[in-house]
């Protein structure tokens, strides 16, 4: 491992820390990466199921990924209602997605639907329930934990850039990051959940 690689996993590690053990107080920080992050995989996804090939093998997959992610990112930054709706989405899809690789299933069309309708379920119930908080403080804590896991395996050389879409199947190669990524998931919401009972960000009256 070069230096400047050692540099970046540790700056990766340290933001994975933080969204998992802390991604509720910094979520309105957040919303427009993740918006970023998000709406760049489901972009370059839909390219992949409708083209085939591998994940961001394209041009076409960076182009569409990158237009997807900024106009997801501009949304999250303007709109809260429209930012928890999108952030809502993505921890149903994620779910979707991760649990059809853990169960061996390659990426494709059944699983791109699987992450679309459970985005959409989890978007509705989170809106109509009002359980912002919960969904935000499960997503960022599994996100972290995922975070840390493919970093960790990035630096093992086991996954490249364009295979970090594959972290949940990957972890099947190593049981015991497995392991650890679910105990550092389930500490972070536990963490968040005890240290932001009292805590409430308030949103600016120009994105309500």
């Amino acid at each position: 491992m070069t230096f400047e690689l050692f540099c970046a996993t540790l700056i990766g590690l340290a933001f994975a820390v933080a969204v998992c053990f802390s991604g509720y107080r910094f979520f309105l920080a957040l919303l427009p990466l993740w918006g970023l992050v998000f709406g760049f995989v489901l972009g370059a996804q839909s390219i992949q199921i409708v083209f085939g090939g591998g994940f961001l093998s394209t041009v076409t997959g960076w182009v569409v990924g990158l237009i997807v992610g900024v106009i997801f990112a501009a949304l999250s930054y303007l709109f809260y209602a429209i930012a928890i709706a999108l952030f809502s989405f993505s921890a149903g899809y994620g779910l979707g997605v991760g649990l059809m690789a853990m169960i061996g299933s390659d990426f494709g069309f059944i699983n791109f639907l699987v992450g679309i309708a459970l985005g959409i379920g989890v978007a509705f119930v989170v809106l109509r329930f009002n359980l912002q908080k919960w969904v935000i403080i499960i997503a960022t804590s599994v996100a972290g934990a995922l975070g840390m896991a493919g970093i960790v395996l990035f630096g093992m050389r086991l996954l490249t850039v364009v295979d970090l879409d594959q972290v949940a199947k990957a972890l099947q190669l190593t049981p015991w990051l497995m392991v650890l990524s679910i105990a550092l998931a389930i500490a972070g919401i536990v963490v968040q959940f005890r240290t932001t009972q009292d805590f409430v960000f308030s949103v600016p009256k120009d994105k309500m």
